[in-house]
């Protein structure tokens, strides 16, 4: 199991890391999990597409702000939930969104944020819990690694020059919330 230890680094090394991981969450008694492939970073008041861009602190954007290993958990368009690992030392809010996993047995398709929450029952209920058992936590079973891939984040093009920044990293899976151009 992956311990705030894991998360209390630099943000881009986490999202690169997490990559290959079992995202495990139980409910009553049941273990379901998917591995990651896809997954976001945001970098604090200076990423403009970040929740906490411009130093915004408010009850939703708080997680962000306490300790690393912690579940980020907020409602979007006012019906999608979104998870995100919080990362780097309590004050310094930065964040690894999940975009997408490879379902493990029993679990849906899970190709973009608000289907990941969907097919692991993740809501604001998990906002703030500590990334352990018995809710939500992350394995590391040892996977082969495979290639990561870096482009832009999705659905911030209004963010100004972050926008365009390499903050999404992904392996190469048809669970990819978007599939990535790769060059001829």
């Amino acid at each position: 199991m992956l311990g705030p230890d894991f998360f209390d680094r630099d943000t881009l090394a986490v999202a690169r890391a997490v990559l290959g991981k079992l995202l495990v969450r139980e409910i009553d008694g049941l273990r379901v999990w998917g591995r990651l492939v896809e997954v976001e970073a945001y970098l604090g008041p200076d990423d403009l597409a970040a929740h906490s861009a411009g130093g915004r602190r408010t009850p939703r954007t708080e997680v962000m702000y306490g300790p690393p290993g912690h579940a980020y958990v907020y409602l979007t368009y006012g019906m999608h939930h979104c998870l995100n690992f919080v990362t780097r030392s309590a004050g310094t809010p930065q964040a690894v969104l999940v975009r997408a996993i490879e379902p493990g047995p029993g679990v849906g398709r899970a190709s973009g944020p608000g289907l990941v929450c969907r097919a692991l029952d993740i809501d604001r209920r998990l906002n703030g819990v500590a990334l352990k058992p018995p809710h939500l936590y992350l394995v590391d079973d040892h996977a082969p690694r495979r290639r990561v891939y870096v482009t832009r984040r999705i659905g911030v093009e209004s963010s100004g020059e972050w926008a365009g920044k390499p903050l999404r990293f992904c392996w190469d899976s048809p669970f990819l919330s978007r599939k990535l151009r790769k060059a001829p």
